[in-house]
């Protein structure tokens, strides 16, 4: 049931950063393909964040301390771009345009998972 709530909490975030940045887009016709495709995108960048954050985490750990933690918004926009990258191999309607895009996004899903995840808790 966590695992549900929590992608509902990335796709409602997902779908709040292709309201505020330009360069994030879902394409999809109608309303029913727009929700269906933030869901499939929610649950690529979960898994996305699921294997390769740690390896990261691990390896960046200089960059993780040199930057006070900055580096991680470089990373997440990077694993924002992965995401829309294997959306796009899967012929999702879902897609980041550029590293800029992909900060600002990665910014915003950022706040507003952390905002929902204290509205909805465990």
């Amino acid at each position: 049931m966590k695992i549900i709530v929590k992608i509902l909490i990335v796709a409602a975030a997902l779908w709040a950063a292709t309201r505020l940045v330009d360069g994030i887009t879902v394409t999809g016709g109608t309303t029913t393909q727009n929700i269906l495709t933030l869901l499939a995108a929610a649950l690529i960048f979960g898994l996305v964040n699921a294997v390769l954050k740690p390896i990261i985490k691990t390896v960046g750990c200089a960059f993780y301390i040199l930057t006070l933690g900055l580096f991680a918004l470089i990373v997440n926009a990077g694993l924002l771009l992965l995401t829309s990258w294997i959306a796009e191999q899967l012929d999702l309607p879902f897609h980041v345009d550029g590293f800029w895009a992909a900060f600002w996004g990665a910014l915003i899903v950022g706040v507003v998972s952390w905002l929902l995840d204290l509205v909805l808790g465990d």
